[in-house]
């Protein structure tokens, strides 16, 4: 049954993946393809174009030259960067109209965008190559509960209302209405847009990191990620107060307690940037 409504859920979106992303990643991914290509598939929606040179041009980058053509763009900022930047704006876009007397939009994304920007933190802080994947994760990790809000919002109304009267954590909340969490929703979205493994590695165990056989660290990053999101009051996307942090993430990520403070000044202070440039 789970697996059949979780398919109805995620329908919409299975069907119209965000276009330009996977354009620009084929193209990436052709050998043949040339910078004037990658450019024409990038200007054919102004909108994101606008969005993307300014995100490039924002302090959040700290680029030296003013960042004028995505031709520029791509040979400052990279390739890879540049797509997962893609990803993330596009995805924004595709999940517009969930009635706000059941959830804040806006609130909803600078969670995404917290635990995005902490995720980058603490993967910058282990010194793991390609951040931005980090950053990508962050972004996505709740993607679930905006599917499950548009396509069943009276599940999801019930699911909010147990997580607030029983103090309970939402995905535990969604469990108990539906049977499944936004959790399983997510994975199944972007495993049908086909997104790379550890992407949905580190969705799908971002609530219990112990449990992931594969890309542990990912999952134990956005963990981490998530839980200093909500106890820095940065965003929210349903829960009642912070999920509980499983404790065995830190010593897995090389993360000493007295660490926190520290990766939580530079959490607050990029958040207010990168406000200003995503939202």
């Amino acid at each position: 049954m789970s697996a059949k409504e979780i398919k109805k859920i995620t329908a919409d979106w299975v069907a119209t993946p965000p276009a330009v992303y996977f354009k620009f990643k084929e193209a990436i991914e052709n050998p043949e393809s040339s910078f004037s290509e990658f450019s024409a598939i990038l200007s054919g929606d102004p909108g994101l174009l606008a969005r993307l040179l300014k995100i490039v041009n924002s302090p959040y980058y700290g680029l030296s030259a003013k960042v004028e053509t995505v031709q520029h763009a791509m040979t400052i900022v990279g390739l890879t960067q540049l797509s997962e930047l893609v990803l993330a704006t596009t995805v924004m876009n595709e999940f517009q109209g969930v009635p706000k007397d059941m959830l804040k939009l806006s609130e909803f994304w600078e969670h995404c965008l917290a635990v995005g920007v902490a995720a980058q933190i603490i993967a910058t802080h282990r010194k793991e190559s390609n951040v931005e994947r980090f950053y990508i994760a962050g972004m996505l990790h709740d993607i679930g509960i905006l599917a499950i809000c548009k396509k069943a919002p009276e599940k999801m109304v019930r699911a909010l209302a147990l997580c607030r009267s029983d103090q309970i954590s939402l995905h535990k909340a969604e469990r108990q209405i539906m049977g499944f969490s936004h959790v399983e929703v997510g994975v199944s979205l972007l495993k049908a847009w086909n997104l790379p493994e550890r992407l949905l590695d580190a969705v799908g165990f971002h609530h219990s990191p112990s449990e992931a056989k594969r890309n542990a660290l990912d999952s134990a990053t956005i963990h981490l990620a998530d839980w200093m999101a909500y106890k820095l009051g940065l965003g929210d996307s349903g829960q009642s107060s912070a999920p509980d942090l499983d404790v065995k993430v830190l010593p897995m990520l090389g993360i000493e307690t007295d660490d926190i403070p520290a990766i939580s000044d530079e959490l607050t202070s990029k958040f207010a940037d990168a406000v200003t440039v995503f939202l």
